[in-house]
């Protein structure tokens, strides 16, 4: 069974006023004192956010445990400086972010202008297992045109700088301003992928291989497919779902890619025009299908992905927890939605925020 880990970033904000507040800083320090060896909880692009990872686990429910415990554990340590962290991909409030003291930062900050200073954004990588580098790209080729519907899942940020934007996922709007970010063409090998990135890399436009942004990548340090399209969910039980429902398309893909099915090729732009139907509706109206690229009611696209996963999930003992957790989804709504009914009952963007603190941590 494929192991898979987790990368969540938070917002740290006021538990009063749910203003963003530059606490990064202290917190990590707090946590090396606490435990000195610790490698949980990491900087960010600015201060005002907090990230942590998970270990690789191979049954869900434990990665669920491990999510609600780091998310507990981030809010106790930000609790002792006087604030609190919220799973908001975006933050409804006004904010002017400050850039995390690093020559790295500091560097995209200088290169990359207006775009570095409007990145105050939170996104949910997830990590699954792969064999090689072989079976990874040819995983890679087979993912594309199903990852807009994991934004769809995952779409938490409909509001920015006091405002709402009309997209369930602003998050990956603003992501997109990065020069390497978005969907890929087939690699078809695992030459022509580092080929590839060795070449943006030498065009001095980005730093280094860390700052290839695909949607989904090969993992510098570890032997995973990197999915990196996701918002960071406002519940933990959503983004196990979504984790649940990556590690069953790498299962997928894969099995594909060994039966010598070969890739859809569709063209990038329009899996872009996917990516963005898909941040701009959410799960409401239409996404477009995966396998045609034509419009489709939401849960019909959705019903698609879980047909396509379905023998992946069944073997791993995971069918029946994603059907129900995404019949609730489709019931009840992602965060956007909710973030959008509360500020119907609050009228008060400072409401959708405390109110989302208390959803983080349950």
């Amino acid at each position: 069974m494929r192991t898979v880990g987790v990368e969540e970033e938070l917002l740290l904000v006021d538990p009063e006023t749910g203003e963003p507040r530059a606490l990064a800083a202290a917190v990590l320090a707090r946590a090396s004192l606490a435990d000195p060896g610790q490698d949980v909880f990491e900087k960010e692009l600015y201060g005002q956010m907090l990230e942590f990872a998970t270990q690789p686990q191979s049954v869900m429910a434990d990665l669920g445990e491990e999510l609600v415990r780091c998310r507990k554990e981030a809010a106790r340590l930000a609790g002792e400086l006087g604030s609190t962290v919220a799973a908001l991909a975006t933050s409804p409030l006004p904010v002017s972010p400050t850039v995390s003291v690093s020559r790295r930062y500091q560097w995209m900050a200088e290169e990359y202008g207006i775009s570095t200073r409007e990145q105050l954004v939170c996104g949910c990588h997830v990590h699954v297992a792969v064999d090689s580098d072989e079976e990874g790209v040819a995983v890679l080729d087979r993912l594309r045109p199903w990852l807009p519907v994991l934004v769809a899942l995952s779409a938490n940020s409909p509001f920015w700088q006091g405002n709402d934007t009309g997209y369930a996922s602003y998050r990956s709007r603003v992501w997109m301003r990065w020069p390497s970010a978005g969907p890929t063409e087939l690699f078809r090998s695992p030459e022509r992928y580092h080929e590839l990135v060795s070449d943006m890399v030498a065009t001095g436009v980005i730093l280094d291989e860390g700052m290839v942004y695909f949607d989904a990548r090969l993992a510098r340090s570890y032997p995973t497919v990197e999915i990196r399209v996701s918002d960071v969910c406002l519940r933990a039980e959503t983004a196990v779902l979504v984790a649940t429902l990556a590690r069953a398309l790498v299962e997928t893909a894969a099995r594909e890619w060994r039966a010598g099915k070969e890739p859809v090729d569709h063209g990038v732009s329009l899996i872009r025009l996917a990516a963005w139907r898909a941040a701009r509706s959410g799960l409401d109206g239409d996404l477009l299908d995966p396998v045609t690229l034509r419009p489709r009611p939401a849960r019909d696209v959705v019903g698609a992905l879980l047909a396509h996963v379905k023998d992946a999930l069944a073997d791993t003992g995971d069918l029946a927890a994603v059907q129900e957790g995404v019949e609730r989804l489709l019931r009840h709504g992602n965060g956007a939605d909710e973030q959008r009914r509360l500020l119907e009952r609050t009228d008060s963007l400072r409401d959708v925020v405390t109110e989302c603190v208390r959803h983080t941590q349950a």
